[in-house]
């Protein structure tokens, strides 16, 4: 599928718009570049491409990360099964739920507690599925997957990680600082949008002619 037959829902398409507007600056591009070569040759080689973001809670950038880099793989027509996880189970923060559904995405969830959100990015496709999860749970490819670090604390606690092809270091700052403060609502779509800007400058690079 490519950009021309997917139909992003109207709000989700202007912050799409957005993001790609925004700068990638010279040292983000260097950091993403691991995860640009990390996807093409699985692209070259004609192999599944499993992206398992990680972070120690599982519950604010991993999961926007998954979200995003799914979103912007269809966008692009990439093949890409993007999952997330982490080494403990919390929630899905509401916070960052509010923040998606701001973005432009349509979100449904069953459950209470640690509750399966379901993320629409187009009225043609099903949705993304996410939850609270540690990063091997059955959900996520247990094997043979780019395990994409998205938080120091993972990353640094974290050696070993079975399955793992490729270990690659994308952190981001965490919203959770701003919790209850008079920044959150805007941290939290600050943090989001930069994921969103750089996932899809990630999956913009990727080229489908072998």
């Amino acid at each position: 599928m490519s950009a021309d037959t997917i139909k992003l829902l109207p709000n989700l398409l202007a912050t799409v718009e957005l993001a790609r507007s925004l700068p990638v600056s010279e040292q983000r591009k260097e950091v993403l570049q691991v995860l640009i070569d990390y996807t093409q040759d699985k692209v070259n080689n004609g192999e599944e491409l499993n992206l398992n973001f990680i972070c120690t809670h599982n519950s604010r950038r991993s999961q926007f990360a998954q979200i995003w880099a799914q979103t912007a793989a269809d966008y692009f027509g990439i093949p890409a099964n993007c999952y997330s996880g982490g080494v403990e189970v919390t929630a899905f923060n509401e916070r960052a739920v509010a923040s998606i559904k701001r973005n432009g995405f349509r979100v449904t969830k069953k459950g209470i507690e640690n509750a399966v959100y379901f993320i629409f990015h187009s009225d043609d496709q099903g949705p993304i599925s996410t939850f609270s999860n540690l990063y091997d749970d059955a959900i996520n490819k247990a094997t043979r997957f780019g395990a994409v670090m998205t938080c120091s604390h993972a990353d640094e606690n974290c050696p070993f990680i079975p399955g793992t092809e490729h270990r690659i270091p994308v952190r981001y700052e965490d919203p959770k600082v701003y919790d209850d403060t008079p920044e959150e609502k805007n941290k939290y779509d600050e943090r989001s949008l930069q994921i969103a800007s750089e996932m899809f400058y990630v999956f913009s690079q990727i080229s489908l002619d072998k």
